[in-house]
């Protein structure tokens, strides 16, 4: 029985005889556009600016062509490579009475030659192989992604933000322990409120101060780690206000209510809600495998080895579910999950 919401296959019966069926082959400075149209024998292809005004109206003019040669078209389905774009264009497209999709990229096969050719013109029909087999129904061509609403993806971005920012904090942090053990200086905290001052007091081995550029360095890298600090602070009080004052919200009922479970922050749970929760998931194996958190086996003939993680998926619920892990172990050791 088909899934509701199985993306690995068109769940609609297509008709090409009135179906006009596009590929976007996008870049930074330009898209190269293919298409399938009824009663056209030619494959078009043609190359635009950057624009979705300009992409309309070429699926608009090649309707009009297909009408001339006396088809009828009651479905125009597009579809491009999930990458820098993101999403705005499938949004911006449905708006518009255009069936939109999404390819996920890494699920498109591709020659496995060392030196193959590959130029926009033979992406944008290998696309179009892939989509036209999605849209007839048939499995392993290529997965589809889910477009979000602009709401949800808005809800993902103070998280993925606080993340960044304790990445650079961290990068930071070893930048400077690594700047001070050059001068042969260990044990240094920039982390802490006084580190400033301390940094002044700070001597070399042979009773020398700091130079005055690796010093100066230095007083710079600490000012970097204070906004980032007060931008992570930023971010994480205004989620707290925004989820006390309104508690009913959207999905923060699930935030909160995960929250109280013992090892599990608002940081963690809010990743997990917006990321994983929200998704409409089949089963446990799908949780798994969008976190890359299944397996990976190699068998060929009598040769049998696992290889660990597949980590194909979410890197980010993949790390999350790690530390939650090890949080159960460490808060929860009596738990049936941690036996």
């Amino acid at each position: 029985m088909p899934q509701p919401n199985d993306l690995s296959r068109s769940l609609s019966a297509l008709d090409q005889d009135s179906t006009l069926i596009a590929v976007v082959e996008m870049s930074q400075s330009s898209w190269l556009v293919g298409a399938i149209i009824p009663g056209v024998e030619r494959r078009a292809a043609k190359k635009l600016e950057a624009s979705e005004t300009l992409l309309l109206a070429l699926l608009h003019r090649w309707r009009d062509e297909a009408v001339r040669a006396g088809r009828t078209v009651a479905r125009i389905t597009v579809a491009f490579e999930a990458g820098r774009d993101g999403f705005w264009l499938a949004r911006w497209l449905e708006a518009r009475g255009i069936e939109a999709h999404v390819i996920h990229a890494t699920s498109i096969a591709v020659s496995r030659e060392h030196r193959r050719a590959k130029t926009d013109r033979l992406d944008a029909a290998l696309l179009q192989r892939a989509f036209l087999g999605w849209l007839r129904g048939e499995r392993g061509h290529c997965t589809m992604v889910a477009v979000p609403s602009l709401a949800d993806e808005d809800a993902k971005r103070p998280s993925r933000e606080r993340e960044a920012l304790v990445s650079e904090r961290t990068r930071i942090s070893n930048r400077m322990k690594s700047a001070l053990a050059r001068l042969g200086i260990r044990g240094f905290k920039p982390g802490l409120r006084k580190a400033a001052e301390r940094l002044d007091l700070l001597r070399t081995p042979e009773g020398m101060p700091l130079p005055p550029n690796s010093l100066a360095e230095l007083h710079r890298d600490l000012a970097r780690l204070r906004l980032i600090n007060d931008q992570i602070g930023e971010i994480e009080a205004v989620r707290v206000d925004r989820l006390r004052q309104q508690p009913n919200e959207a999905r923060h009922p699930m935030i909160l209510l995960l929250a109280r479970v013992v090892g599990v922050g608002i940081e963690t749970a809010d990743m997990l809600v917006q990321e994983v929760l929200s998704r409409k998931l089949r089963d446990r194996r799908a949780v798994a495998r969008y976190g890359g958190l299944t397996g990976s086996p190699e068998e060929s003939g009598a040769r049998r080895r696992e290889k660990g993680l597949a980590r194909a998926g979410n890197a980010r619920v993949r790390r999350g579910m790690l530390q939650l892990a090890w949080r159960f172990l460490m808060f929860q050791k009596d738990s049936a999950l941690a036996q």
